[in-house]
């Protein structure tokens, strides 16, 4: 495909409604392509259809996904939406493993399936690692969302039994003005944000339209396989916290303690709040993907003006 036009090109795409699903939507209709959604309610028109994952055939007809050039899955819950409830880590699971599972079992039974399928994944995978920098020939992690990730990678695993290319697209917090910075900036705003526990945990990070482009760059290629989707400069939770209250021209003077957040949270904060996971872009950059945004504070500085 080429990157600079998709005209012609028929996409399906799930998650179209979330930060990083609208974003995408409209950039590859500013390329020309032709987008089908999926969606959970009744369809609204051609450009839309409804599916169930739980059933056994999650789309009532497959011919309507005949002539598809690509296939990109990016739904699923929140992981830090609440707490970590066993209905919710089953909410979880269901709407990411079996999601992608029941999609690549769709896109393989096609007479002609997509050339390629690129599924959402993130560097929770690999846990909580400490310093360590991480690329994508590290080993997956322990733990409840380093498992997820895992599983969730694994069961796109019939769409490459059938010829097609499937990215894993590992993303590092996507920074923008909605999503997880949209639910600090009133505290920052106020002079009230802080570090979480010591501060010395690594946060990999990626501004929105890099994400986007990534994906872009990702889809129009010929490579296959994980890629890390965060800024070449992962940073420590007390320097993002310094960045962001530097941008918004307010201090950073209060702690959450850890044991606050683990009585509010629960698992979700030892893994998803205070773990520590300093990833590399390392494929995208050898493949010759360029960051507009690949340092914190010119990122902040463009995504608050």
């Amino acid at each position: 495909m080429d990157p600079s036009s998709l005209t012609g090109h028929r996409i399906l795409l799930s998650g179209a409604s979330g930060l990083l699903g609208t974003a995408l939507r409209t950039s590859l209709l500013g390329s020309g392509a032709e987008i089908v959604q999926l969606v959970r309610r009744p369809s609204a028109g051609p450009r839309e259809l409804e599916w169930n994952p739980a059933a056994q055939r999650p789309i009532e007809s497959l011919t309507a996904l005949e002539g598809l050039t690509a296939a990109i899955h990016l739904s699923g819950a929140n992981v830090a939406a609440q707490r970590w409830t066993p209905v919710y880590r089953r909410e979880m699971w269901s709407s990411r493993v079996k999601t992608s599972g029941a999609l690549a079992e769709m896109l393989a039974a096609l007479p002609q399936p997509p050339p390629v399928l690129l599924v959402a994944s993130a560097v929770g995978i690999y846990g909580d690692r400490g310093d360590e920098v991480l690329d994508e020939s590290s080993k997956p992690g322990a733990g409840f969302l380093a498992e997820l990730c895992r599983e969730w990678e694994e069961a796109a695993e019939p769409a490459t039994r059938a010829g097609i290319r499937v990215v894993h697209l590992r993303f590092g917090v996507v920074l923008a003005r909605g999503g997880a910075l949209a639910k600090m900036l009133p505290l920052f705003r106020l002079g009230l944000g802080g570090k979480l526990g010591s501060g010395r945990q690594w946060m990999s990070w990626i501004a929105l339209d890099d994400a986007v482009s990534a994906v872009c760059f990702l889809l129009t290629s010929d490579l296959a396989g994980p890629f890390n989707l965060c800024a070449p400069n992962s940073v420590t939770n007390a320097t993002f916290t310094r960045a962001l209250a530097a941008a918004l021209h307010r201090p950073a003077l209060f702690t959450v303690p850890a044991f606050a957040l683990r009585a509010a949270f629960r698992q979700m904060a030892d893994e998803a709040l205070l773990a520590s996971a300093r990833v590399h872009p390392t494929r995208l950059t050898l493949s010759g993907f360029t960051f507009a945004y690949p340092d914190l504070g010119v990122a902040l500085a463009a995504i608050l003006k």
